[in-house]
């Protein structure tokens, strides 16, 4: 669970970074969240769209696929959001704040 001062921080990283992933009319799939999960293990931190003919709200997929990938949503806006997961053993996000 992130607190809003890391969720803050992570906002303000995530807003240069590209979508990398989209979900489409096929909706969510588990072949789909073990990609996303994979590439969370390598970047922590990933942009995600939902696309108008998905027939899902973004964040609908937001919730779906970070219980999937047991990641924190760190921020849903329009048909876009961002997921976040730590990577204990090679953290790549550094200065984030502390949990109290």
């Amino acid at each position: 669970m992130l607190t809003s001062k890391q969720r803050a921080y992570l906002r303000g990283i995530a807003s240069t970074y590209e979508t990398i992933y989209q979900v489409g009319k096929g909706g969510v799939t588990e072949a789909m969240c073990k990609d996303i999960s994979a590439a969370l293990t390598k970047r922590e931190l990933i942009k995600l769209k939902v696309l108008d003919n998905s027939g899902w709200t973004a964040r609908e997929a937001a919730d779906a696929i970070a219980e999937q990938t047991e990641s924190d949503v760190v921020q849903v806006i329009g048909n876009k959001f961002v997921l976040f997961k730590r990577n204990e053993k090679e953290p790549v996000i550094e200065n984030i704040p502390k949990a109290k």
